[in-house]
Order: structure tokens, then C-alpha cells, then sequence
């Protein structure tokens, strides 16, 4: 038995998100619900990332700081 690239996948978004969010990651984890298919195991209900939303200001504020660099 192995985890998928799926799995793989929803075990990357969770980290992710609980890194940007600076939570913790073992709720999402115990709550994944898991099946074993024949590319391995899958998570049937994988999270979703959620980006902070940025303004036009601040995104256009960071390009000019990039183009300097």
C-alpha cells in the first residue's frame, strides 16, 4: 500500500495552507478521508489553499520593488 500523487498532493495543500496560516496541521490531517484504490491511497475530500486577496496597490507595489532588484 502507497499514497498516490493525489494524496501526495492534499498532504502538500494542507501543509501549505497551515504554514501560511501559521495553524495546525493534524486536524486537517485526522479529518482526510481515505481510500485505497489501485494507484494507492487517495483522499476523497483534499483542502483547498486560500490566498490572502491582494490589492492592485500592494501587487503593484511589489513589482516595482522586484524590478529594482
Amino acid at each position: 500500500m502507497h499514497l498516490s500523487n493525489q494524496a501526495l498532493g492534499a498532504i502538500m495543500m494542507a501543509l501549505q495552507e497551515s504554514l501560511l496560516h501559521q495553524t495546525d496541521i493534524v486536524p486537517v490531517l485526522q479529518g482526510f478521508e481515505i481510500e485505497n484504490t489501485e494507484e494507492g491511497l487517495v483522499v476523497k475530500n483534499p483542502p483547498t489553499v486560500r490566498v490572502p486577496k491582494v490589492s492592485n496597490k500592494e501587487l503593484a507595489e511589489t513589482d516595482d520593488t522586484n524590478a529594482s532588484l
